[in-house]
């Protein structure tokens, strides 16, 4: 009787223990729904420029090849298509633990025990075949299958290959990212490079003009009409332009190397239409309503699925609070000598043992880990809605920006033939010394610097379109 109690007690004791363990903590609860508002502005026009493929979206021939060209060998893109290889079969990993896992196996070995011992007296005793005694060599041969498999209970291995299937899409959405933004990174490059062209070709017209107005002013001289002074503040006006000349080819140099970087090549000439920034306009873009960004936007994609997977690795860890079932088996022959092996069904073996456990001293570990799952739940919601935020940022600012590029550009184009026209009537006047060299030199020097300046606004507004581009999501 007082057994009985001692072992009620004992069950009683196990079972309240088993019970606290399978108690898990509370989750940190946060909505992931990001709320985003309606509209960009006034408009709610559904029509979203980053449905638009990047072939047809730029119209310059030569940029799409270039935009061709590196997606095909850009490392980065190439890297990133590796790591969907290896998501990819961390997903066949995940799928295979779901299955028993089956071995086959063949054994053999010898073994001999002490006579004077408990397996010694009693093989002494035995006959391993009628007639015949338990040698003291006796061999052991075998061949058969083992399997085990845990039963998947609470789910952990079911989550643990969403989560793996998961990530495989995220890294899908990874490498979408990495294509968008070399398609935005080599079509700035090539604007850059047009614009650097047309800059050198009217540093190289203004170094002409300069050289002419030089030597004007050298025969004026001779005639007494100006100073050494003058000529010396010409020739110091064209060297500074000729150096300007020199710092652009450098550019155009490091620019045309890098767009070759992009592409997956060494440094080569750049096929190019070097009017096209000039002649063309930018293309308009139509940036649809915020909540498109969601779907468009492979960052953002990404987020929402690291952030399930997530979810996920909370539940797996949930799942180490709870007892697990595991079950071995096994089927095979075994025999003292190989001739035996096939003598059915006396060499015949068999098996199949369950294990059911859980956790009790071990809890906090597990608690750990649960928390630690939980914290990076959290940690990948905001960083979900971080890009969400953002990715409405860069669309805002690149709208406001195009728009005040354009006023930017024409109010400077207006400049531009303000200065060319103020650059000739000072050439006049001072031929005919109505004017002073000074004014000459001063009309120059502004209506060079304003040309670039129009050059470089431009080449912004192409930038800007692009990057606009990029921020709703296109390019992949």
């Amino acid at each position: 009787m007082r057994r009985k109690k001692i072992s009620q007690l004992f069950l009683g004791t196990t079972l309240a223990v088993a019970f606290a363990s399978c108690i898990t903590p509370a989750a940190m609860q946060k909505s992931d729904e990001p709320i985003v508002p309606s509209s960009y502005n006034t408009s709610i026009d559904s029509i979203n420029s980053a449905k638009t493929n990047w072939k047809e979206f730029f119209a310059d021939s030569n940029l799409t090849a270039l935009i061709d060209t590196a997606i095909r060998n850009n490392p980065e893109v190439g890297m990133a298509l590796q790591e969907i290889e290896v998501e990819r079969n961390n997903v066949r990993i995940r799928k295979g633990a779901l299955l028993p896992n089956v071995a086959v196996g063949v054994g053999m070995g010898v073994d001999k025990v002490g006579r004077y011992t408990s397996s010694g007296a009693g093989d002494a005793s035995t006959d391993i075949t009628p007639g015949n005694r338990v040698p003291d060599w006796l061999g052991d041969f075998n061949l058969g299958f083992q399997a085990t498999w845990e039963a998947d209970i609470w789910g952990k291995l079911h989550h643990a290959k969403k989560a793996a299937f998961t990530k495989y899409l995220g890294s899908i959405e990874a490498k979408n990212w990495v294509t968008t933004n070399l398609v935005a990174e080599v079509a700035n490059s090539y604007y850059e490079l047009l614009a650097l062209d047309n800059q050198l070709a009217i540093i190289r017209k203004a170094i002409r003009l300069q050289q002419n107005e030089l030597e004007i002013v050298k025969v004026q001289k001779q005639a007494s009409v100006v100073t050494e002074l003058a000529v010396k503040q010409f020739e110091a006006q064209l060297y500074n332009t000729q150096s300007m000349e020199y710092d652009v080819l450098q550019q155009i140099t490091e620019t045309e190397n890098n767009i070759n970087f992009l592409l997956g090549r060494y440094p080569q000439k750049i096929t190019r239409d070097t009017a096209a920034i000039i002649d063309q306009l930018p293309q308009s873009v139509k940036t649809g309503i915020p909540v498109q960004l969601l779907k468009n936007r492979p960052d953002i994609r990404q987020a929402e699925l690291e952030l399930f997977a997530a979810k996920c690795e909370v539940k797996i860890a949930e799942a180490e609070f709870y007892p697990s079932l595991g079950l071995r088996s096994g089927l095979g022959i075994n025999a003292f000598k190989p001739s035996y092996l096939l003598t059915m069904p006396e060499s015949l073996i068999f098996s199949l043992a369950g294990d059911l456990s859980a956790p009790i001293f071990n809890r906090n570990a597990i608690k750990a880990e649960y928390n630690q799952a939980n914290a990076r739940q959290v940690e990948a919601l905001l960083d979900y809605r971080k890009s969400v935020w953002n990715g409405y940022r860069e669309v805002a600012n690149e709208m406001s920006n195009i728009g005040n590029l354009e006023k930017l550009y024409n109010t400077k184009s207006k400049e531009a033939q303000t200065q060319m026209q103020s650059v000739s009537i000072a050439s006049d006047l001072f031929k005919s010394a109505r004017a002073n060299y000074l004014e000459v030199l001063m009309a120059q020097r502004e209506s060079l610097s304003t040309q670039l300046e129009l050059v470089e606004a431009r080449k912004r507004q192409f930038n800007a379109v692009t990057n606009i581009y990029k921020a709703l999501g296109g390019g992949w």
